[in-house]
This record gives C-alpha cells, sequence and structure tokens, in this order.
C-alpha cells in the first residue's frame, strides 16, 4: 500500500491516459466501423445502394483485418501509424491503432445491427418516394439506433482492454502501469489498483450504453 501511496502521481497520469485513448480510438474506430458498415449494408445484394465489387472488397477488408491478434496488429500498423502520428510508440500512437483494429470490429457490428431492420419498413419508405441515402439516415440507421449503442457500448469495453494490451509495448496507460510498476517490481496491490479501476471504467460505460440504449428504445 505504501508503494502504490508514493504512485499515486504515476496512477492517476496513467488513468488519465487510459481515459484518453479510449475516447480517441473510439471516436476514430467508431467513425471509420461506421462508414464500413454502412457500405457494406447498402451494397449487399438486395440492400438500398447494391454494388457487389464494392461489397466484396469492404466484406474482404474485414475479414482479412478482423480475426488479426491485437498485439500483432499493432507492430504490422506500426509503420502507417509513424506516417500519421509520427511516432509508432506512446500514448496517441496506441490510441491510433486501437482506433483503426477497432473500426473493423465496429464496421461487421454496425452491419449485423443495420440488416435486422424489418425489409418491410424499407420497402414503405420506398414506396412513399424516399432515395437511398434518405433511407439509411432517416429510416434505417434511427431504427436500429438501440442495438447500435448496445454494439459501441461492447466495442468500448474491448477498446478499454485494448488500452491495457498496448500498455505492454509501450503504449501508456493503466496496462503500462500495471505491467511496469506493479508486475515487473512484484508488487501485486499496485497491479490489483489498476486492474481494478480498468473493471470501473468498464462497468460505468457498460451501466451507460445500457441506460441509453434503453432510453432510445422506449421511444
Amino acid at each position: 500500500m505504501d508503494r502504490l501511496i508514493e504512485l499515486q502521481s504515476e496512477f492517476w497520469q496513467a488513468a488519465v491516459e487510459t481515459l484518453y485513448m479510449t475516447s480517441f480510438a473510439l471516436v476514430l474506430g467508431g467513425i471509420l466501423g461506421l462508414v464500413i458498415g454502412v457500405a457494406t449494408y447498402a451494397t449487399r445484394t438486395g440492400g438500398v445502394l447494391p454494388n457487389r465489387p464494392v461489397y466484396l472488397v469492404v466484406n474482404l477488408l474485414i475479414n482479412f483485418f478482423r480475426p488479426i491478434p491485437f498485439v500483432i496488429f499493432l507492430a504490422v500498423l506500426q509503420p502507417f501509424t509513424r506516417v500519421v502520428v509520427g511516432t509508432g510508440i506512446g500514448v496517441t500512437a496506441g490510441a491510433f491503432a486501437i482506433g483503426i483494429a477497432a473500426s473493423f470490429a465496429i464496421g461487421r457490428i454496425v452491419e449485423q445491427h443495420l440488416v435486422s431492420v424489418p425489409p418491410g419498413v424499407v420497402e414503405a419508405a420506398r414506396a412513399m418516394g424516399a432515395g437511398p441515402w434518405r433511407i439509411l439516415l432517416t429510416v434505417v440507421i434511427p431504427e436500429a439506433l438501440g442495438p447500435l449503442i448496445l454494439g459501441y457500448t461492447f466495442i468500448v469495453v474491448a477498446v478499454i482492454d485494448m488500452t491495457a494490451m498496448a500498455g505492454a509495448i509501450g503504449g501508456g496507460g493503466l496496462g503500462a502501469f500495471a505491467l511496469i510498476y506493479g508486475f515487473r517490481q512484484f508488487e501485486p496491490v499496485v497491479m490489483w489498483a489498476a486492474i481494478v479501476l480498468i473493471v470501473v471504467f468498464v462497468h460505468l460505460v457498460q451501466m451507460l450504453g445500457t441506460w441509453l440504449a434503453r432510453r432510445v428504445m422506449r421511444r
């Protein structure tokens, strides 16, 4: 416990880094994932903008990148991260890599929830003269909003887990704190303090996401 008191400034700095990485990655991955998911849904056979070549390319990208273990993905993406961020290590570099990795999972989740929208709703919008983009933006996405919030909540939890893994290769955050000051220095109290705070973050995000989804689905 004394060691944890000595490291309290580093502990809270690591907590801030974890929140920063999670927020950065969620914004980046959320936007890219939404684009990927909507593109996959819209261009599939029977979609509002059917385009088989585009669908095959986007679907192939998701299927290729999504199964890659995150630690390996970090190493593979490092040259690209250096070009975009200016460095291959550090908090921002880790957040960028997490965002790119999460975007493919988010894309698949978005597609699955959009597909679950009843076809009758889409056909009714078409019968009323709505164009493809209007159907997507005013019918399909709003209809799937509740499940999408739950899907994004699940991804936030996964992103927080990814920040811990990113700490193993210099990404910063609570993962790096637990590894450097807890595991390597044989300080279980320090390590468990980081673990408990990560669990608290995950629990709060899960509660918020569930609450928002319920509010949306009750409308």
